[in-house]
């Protein structure tokens, strides 16, 4: 009985030292840098390209997103880059006719996409407001 209670108090002492206030280190950087899920960096152009942020506990839907586009002036990069941030680009040297707003991506010039985003998007039934 001694013998099992020697071992146990020399495996918690051991795991109480093993723990430390600093993560572990590789040179002068920590091992592993783990954000909490919920959090994201503001300062990025995705953040800022997104007009309309879905709410924490629904994510919005692509026709939703593509909708808060047209909120943007027509015409304009902001809102080309609204549409890209929702349906990243993708360019072929020569893409076919686009039968969705998902062939829209793989327009090269940046005209033709927000034009083809912009039909796509405006064609797209309101969504009532949950």
């Amino acid at each position: 009985m001694r013998m099992i209670l020697a071992v146990a108090a020399v495996l918690y002492s051991a795991s109480a030292f093993a723990q430390a206030d600093k993560p572990p280190m590789v040179g002068d950087k920590p091992l592993v840098q783990v954000k909490p899920k919920g959090t994201k960096d503001k300062g990025t152009k995705e953040a800022a390209a997104k007009p309309a942020a879905a709410p924490k506990g629904k994510p919005q839907s692509i026709a939703a997103r593509l909708q808060a586009c047209l909120e943007l002036d027509d015409g304009t990069k902001d809102r080309l880059n609204c549409y890209d941030a929702v349906i990243p680009p993708a360019p072929k040297p020569k893409p076919a006719k686009a039968k969705g707003y998902a062939d829209c991506r793989f327009f090269k010039e940046e005209d033709e996409r927000l034009a083809c985003f912009n039909g796509f998007a405006e064609s797209i039934p309101k969504l009532p407001k949950n």
